[in-house]
């Protein structure tokens, strides 16, 4: 259970923590979470800060997660070490890591630390707890135009190639 203020300040922590890792206005950040507390918190950090966000639904293999990637050159990716789908174990920072061998735009990934089991981190990987632990309770919003980009909706397209379209603020 999370109340409207603590919301409030777990994502003014997580913006001010996306600002420190250099994410500015017009950055695009990804986020390959499941149905989570905390993706609805990512979403609302990148909002403040400017950043477009790309959600990429956490079925999709590490082609399409790539895929999405290189056409939004995010800078960030937001993912699990693990979650649940039909009753088995998604190894979500597994799939990440094997997409990003490819995605030359990325420049970190943040792990939410979610299942029992050792992750295994990479230089470019860093801990969401870690992060927002040290941050401050408020993120002084980024003033953007009413068409500023808030994120990008990849779709199907009949070609099979995602195609993403754009929404603004």
């Amino acid at each position: 259970t999370l109340t409207y203020n603590q919301l409030y300040v777990e994502v003014n922590k997580f913006a001010n923590a996306l600002r420190n890792l250099g994410i500015r206005k017009g950055d695009r950040v990804t986020i390959y979470l499941q149905m989570v507390p905390d993706l609805p918190i990512a979403m609302l950090a990148c909002s403040r800060i400017g950043a477009t966000h790309i959600v990429v639904f956490s079925g999709f293999s590490s082609q399409a997660l790539t895929d999405r990637i290189n056409d939004s050159k995010s800078k960030v990716i937001i993912t699990a070490d693990q979650g649940i789908r039909r009753g088995k174990i998604l190894e979500l920072k597994k799939i990440v890591d094997s997409a990003i061998a490819s995605t030359p735009s990325i420049e970190n990934v943040i792990v939410l630390k979610r299942g029992i089991a050792e992750i295994e981190m990479n230089e470019k990987d860093l801990l969401w707890h870690v992060l927002v632990k040290k941050e401050k309770s408020y993120c002084k919003p980024e003033i953007v135009e009413s068409t500023h980009p808030l994120y990008i909706l990849y779709t199907s397209g009949t070609t099979g190639k995602p195609k993403g379209v754009l929404h603004s603020t």
